[in-house]
C-alpha cells in the first residue's frame, strides 16, 4: 500500500491523472465539488490510473479539500513506479 497526496481540479473539461502541483499528483475530474461527486470521481480515476480495483483505493484525508491523501492497495514497488510516471506527465 502507498499513500498519495493529490491536488484535485474539479469541473475540468480535460479529465485525467498526471502532472504535479506543489509535490502532489494532479487529478482532473469533470464532476463539480458538490455532495462528494468530485471525490468519488477522484477515487475512480486513481483506481484506473494505477490499474487497481476501486475497492483498493480509499480516501485518507481531505474529503472537502482540493488537497487529498489517497491510500492505494497493491504492490508497493509497482505503485511507486506508476506514481513517478504519472507525476512526469502533464
Amino acid at each position: 500500500m502507498i499513500r498519495v497526496e493529490v491536488h484535485v481540479h474539479p469541473g475540468s473539461t480535460r479529465p485525467g491523472v498526471g502532472g504535479e502541483h506543489d509535490g502532489a499528483l494532479v487529478v482532473r475530474v469533470r464532476a463539480r465539488a458538490v455532495d462528494g461527486a468530485a471525490t468519488s470521481e477522484v477515487l475512480t480515476s486513481i483506481a484506473e490510473a494505477f490499474h487497481v480495483r476501486s475497492a483498493g483505493v480509499s480516501l485518507v484525508r481531505g474529503a472537502t479539500s482540493r488537497r487529498k491523501v489517497i491510500a492505494i492497495e497493491g504492490d508497493t514497488s509497482e505503485l511507486t513506479r506508476l506514481l513517478e510516471t504519472l507525476r512526469r506527465r502533464g
